[in-house]
């Protein structure tokens, strides 16, 4: 009976330790901080279709290069509501991405409740930022802004295996 615990034990305590690293490696391991340097804040203008530069502060954001949707942003722009709405592309159905408890600035589920009531507005920050991934910015009342990336319509087809429609830019973009 004691070989049949030794080893019970072992599977267990390989169980965990390996659960443990997952977890780590999920959570901490891939992200690295945004420096101001590398910051950037744009988004996609009504009338040239292209990506701008906005002004911001306390800019605060995580990569990371194992996944092209791991970006999360908190910031604050000067620019109002009304002045943003008529200048750049408001992204409809945005939906942010929950990011690791330990980036505590940026809450998934609040501005997500918020851009469901309105109480904040999602634009298109820089389309194909990575092929099929698309850049949002959130931005309320207040000034408060999150940017976060999503796949687009165009990633979501080829990251499923099939051909870009010929709607979409070719891969090689970025």
């Amino acid at each position: 009976m004691s070989g049949a615990r030794i080893a019970i034990v072992g599977i267990i305590m390989t169980a965990l330790i390996a659960g443990a690293a997952l977890y780590y490696l999920q959570v901490y391991a891939y992200y690295v901080e945004v420096g101001a340097a590398d910051a950037q804040v744009e988004l996609t203008s009504v009338v040239t279709g292209e990506a701008e530069p906005i002004i911001y502060d306390s800019f605060d954001a995580i990569d990371s290069d194992s996944s092209p949707i791991r970006y999360r942003a908190c910031f604050t722009t000067a620019l109002s509501q009304a002045m943003l709405t008529e200048t750049y592309v408001i992204a409809d159905d945005a939906e942010p991405r929950v990011a690791p408890g330990w980036f505590d600035c940026f809450d998934a589920d609040q501005i997500g409740a918020d851009l469901e009531t309105g109480d904040a507005i999602a634009f298109l920050g820089t389309e194909n930022i990575h092929y099929g991934i698309d850049r949002i910015v959130a931005v309320y009342p207040d000034g408060r802004a999150y940017a976060w990336h999503e796949i687009n319509e165009c990633g979501a087809v080829v990251f499923d295996g099939n051909p870009a429609p010929e709607t979409c830019p070719p891969e090689s973009q970025n």
